[in-house]
């Protein structure tokens, strides 16, 4: 745990990653939950909330100078393999029949997430540039979800265009802040905020931000664009 820290702080955060994947769970559940990716990730995501709390209590993420570095190769390219292994195995079965209205409201837990950031900033532990005070602008795809939901759902026909055009906005916006905030790390790679480093995510609970809620979030985009490119329809409900 990260002293001096508001206790708010951490127990919004800890809410927030509960929202985020109990909506993806409630995703996974109103697609198709006999498939096996479905029933994997049921089991899996309970296990990597309690596996990377207990790496980050452990202070296994503190030491920074190991090779390979622990936040990217523990925390960081498991869910990057996961991600990758559903888009090679589970394209059909799985992802074209995750329901499209549920990834975009998903996004809403950007809003809190950025406020978290804020608020880390303000305590020491992360640089301004990963808040929306810097070079962090993915608040806009957060307060624009609800309304591109609302536009988009609407008149009982799905708006295909304007979906792909926010998503690869708000993926755009994504991408940004984890270049950031991965050259932010105090690790032998980083190039941006030697003065005050990305420090929190070594800690609980803001290590689910890189290991659970970011993967998420990426997930969520990848998934509904690929049902928008497919020929195939759209899963709503």
């Amino acid at each position: 745990m990260i002293e001096n820290l508001p206790g708010y702080v951490s127990i919004i955060f800890i809410l927030t990653t509960f929202l985020t994947v109990g909506i993806f769970l409630y995703a996974v559940k109103r697609g198709d939950f006999n498939s096996t990716a479905a029933k994997v990730l049921s089991f899996l995501l309970p296990f990597w909330l309690i596996f990377q709390a207990s790496l980050a209590f452990s202070g296994f993420y503190l030491k920074t100078d190991s090779l390979p570095p622990r936040t990217p190769f523990f925390a960081v390219l498991p869910a990057s393999l996961l991600i990758i292994t559903l888009f090679i195995f589970a394209r059909k079965k799985f992802i074209s029949r995750l329901p499209i209205k549920i990834l975009t409201i998903l996004h809403v837990i950007r809003i809190p997430v950025e406020l978290v950031l804020l608020w880390l900033f303000q305590a020491g532990q992360i640089p301004q540039l990963m808040t929306f005070e810097g070079r962090n602008f993915d608040l806009l795809s957060g307060l624009t979800a609800p309304l591109i939901y609302w536009l988009a759902f609407s008149g009982g026909k799905t708006k295909r265009r304007l979906l792909i055009v926010w998503n690869l906005f708000a993926l755009g916006l994504l991408i940004n802040i984890v270049v950031n905030a991965f050259l932010s790390f105090p690790f032998s790679f980083q190039q941006f905020a030697f003065d005050q480093p990305n420090r929190a995510v070594l800690y609980f609970p803001f290590v689910w931000l890189p290991s659970i809620v970011v993967p998420i979030v990426l997930f969520a985009h990848l998934a509904s664009l690929w049902q928008l490119f497919s020929k195939d329809s759209i899963k709503t409900l």
